[in-house]
């Protein structure tokens, strides 16, 4: 089982597109996915994570709160979705990251102790923990931005395919390709590049339809290919990259046939198809956004965690003082709560 998602980059061709484009458009931002990042860049320059004066870490907060507002002056909605109750399948993935978790640990304290800090801060970037109290303090604050936010009953990446698929938002947004596998009907990648805000960065847009008729495969020969490369779920087959996987997706044999080729074995894969086929998600209906509640954000931000209050303004400010393109009819009453909230365009 894979320790990172699924590794598809080498034959999806993604549309670039700029942050203006996505203005109005409303996406399900995979929380875990997001926020691992931000434990793994947003460290001080031996690895350590920022903390507050009782050394409570704050880069989780850092990162969702400026991602966020960034997003948010760009006209950019997004609906943060966090993880559930893993399925059972993924628990040798999870524990095969507690051990490489381990590992880093032992070479960051040894790089640390040979004064490597380049070595130690990559090393500790692969140390990250995500907390369940972690990800609470992280739904208080988009709370307090007044960001919808979902807690999915297992996989974020699958709630967030599932609600892209239902139409209650736009698009998918992560950095791993598995939600192509849930059936997010549109992906977006690249918010991170978004958060460093690197003048002319843009997003990375995959639409699902056309990436498969670029392939030559279904989305069930898709979740095929997943099964022979590997997911979360399962090891898939040695010597079998994306590339070699979809020469022989394309043969277009059918689900057991193909898997059966290659010595997978056909229980395993049945029910691990499952798990892309039915994602085990909630139904979402249209998301408001609310108003900002500066109190909430001071309380949570400035006076528990020492936050600079005229940088947390300032970020507010941003997100407040952008005018917002017209989003899609389905998308109107949220984006229209949205104006409100920020006082519309400036004059």
């Amino acid at each position: 089982m894979r320790l990172v998602g699924l590794p598809l980059r080498n034959i999806v061709t993604a549309q670039e597109l700029p942050w203006a484009a996505l203005a109005g458009r409303s996406l399900a931002v995979d929380g875990f996915n997001a926020v691992y990042q931000f434990l793994a860049t947003i460290r001080q320059q031996d690895g350590q994570l920022f903390c507050d004066a009782d050394g409570r870490v704050t880069s989780h907060l850092m990162g969702t709160f400026y991602r966020t507002t960034s997003l948010l002056s760009e006209g950019v909605l997004p609906v943060w979705v966090f993880d559930g109750k893993p399925p059972e399948r993924k628990v040798g993935t999870i524990r095969s990251r507690i051990v490489a978790k381990e590992k880093a640990e032992s070479a960051w304290q040894e790089a640390l102790a040979a004064g490597d800090l380049e070595t130690a801060r990559r090393k500790a970037a692969q140390t990250s923990r995500l907390t369940k109290p972690m990800v609470d303090e992280l739904e208080v604050l988009l709370k307090a931005l007044g960001v919808p936010t979902v807690r999915a009953p297992s996989e974020g990446e699958a709630q967030a395919a599932a609600m892209a698929a239902a139409g209650s938002v736009w698009a998918a947004a992560s950095e791993d390709y598995d939600a192509l596998l849930f059936g997010a009907p549109r992906l977006v990648r690249g918010l991170a590049a978004r958060g460093r805000g690197s003048a002319g960065t843009v997003a990375q847009l995959i639409d699902r339809a056309a990436l498969l008729e670029s392939l030559g495969i279904d989305g069930e020969e898709l979740i095929v290919l997943g099964l022979v490369v590997g997911t979360d779920f399962n090891d898939g087959v040695a010597g079998f990259g994306p590339k070699k996987a979809l020469k022989l997706v394309q043969e277009h044999l059918g689900f057991e046939k193909t898997l059966e080729k290659v010595g997978v074995d056909l229980e395993e894969a049945r029910s691990v198809a499952e798990i892309f086929r039915h994602p085990d998600a909630l139904e979402v209906g249209k998301l408001a956004f609310g108003p900002v509640d500066e109190g909430a954000l001071k309380e949570l931000l400035v006076e528990t965690h020492g936050f600079s209050e005229t940088r947390v303004k300032a970020a507010v400010a941003r997100a407040r003082s952008r005018p917002r393109a017209s989003p899609d009819p389905a998308e109107s009453r949220g984006h229209q709560t949205l104006l409100e909230t920020f006082g519309g365009p400036p004059a």
